[in-house]
């Protein structure tokens, strides 16, 4: 499937995600159960960072238009919470999470082609976590400062335990999915890295030839 493709079929996704997660009943305007992160934890193993980023704003935006908080306060927290999410989900990716078949050289990053993964330390469901805490935590810093202020302490309980109860569910469903779906695992071994460091110059030994001749 071609990268655009792939980006619009995600995008499309988490759309149609952000409706059904609008119609569910909310005790709190910017509590939300998260069932558009799906997509971008997917995203994650498939898109470069960047893209991942342009699919997040895709998200907010969507969020913002669809629930009708595109220009209030609640817009805030969602984009807040969501670029925080993220950011701790990329952060968490890199450092600990690392496809089988990734191998590095001096030059560049190579992915050989496989449908298999495996993890130095930490899952979908670690990754789905440190979103969901990340989100939590953004949400709780904009509430104190432009909603709640001294108050914020009495929702955060509700709101972290909220946020573990759907980050661990939504991990869960995301690792079910990356193990058994072979339209992800089709994807996967579609998807190839950019190489890290790009030598736009002759490499050593091309320089020392020109030398020679």
């Amino acid at each position: 499937m071609p990268r655009a493709r792939l980006i619009s079929f995600l995008s499309a996704l988490c759309l149609f995600l952000a409706a059904v997660e609008n119609a569910i009943p909310k005790p709190l305007p910017f509590l939300r159960l998260g069932l558009a992160n799906l997509p971008v934890i997917l995203a994650l193993f498939l898109l470069r960072r960047r893209q991942v980023f342009s699919l997040v704003l895709f998200k907010v935006l969507a969020q913002g238009v669809i629930s009708g908080t595109l220009f209030s306060y609640i817009f805030l927290f969602s984009a807040g919470g969501s670029f925080a999410s993220a950011l701790a989900m990329m952060v968490i990716y890199e450092i600990c999470g690392k496809r089988k078949g990734d191998f590095c050289e001096e030059k560049a990053c190579v992915r050989r082609e496989t449908n298999e993964r495996k993890f130095l330390s930490v899952s979908a469901i670690g990754i789905s976590l440190a979103g969901s805490l990340a989100n939590t935590f953004a949400q709780l810093i904009l509430a104190r400062f432009f909603l709640f202020g001294e108050n914020t302490k009495y929702i955060a309980p509700v709101l972290l335990v909220s946020g573990l109860i759907t980050g661990f569910s939504l991990g869960v469903f995301a690792e079910l999915f990356m193990q058994r779906s072979k339209w992800f695992k089709a994807r996967l071994s579609e998807a190839t890295v950019i190489p890290t460091l790009v030598d736009s110059s002759f490499t050593h030994s091309e320089v020392k030839k020109s030398d020679e001749i």
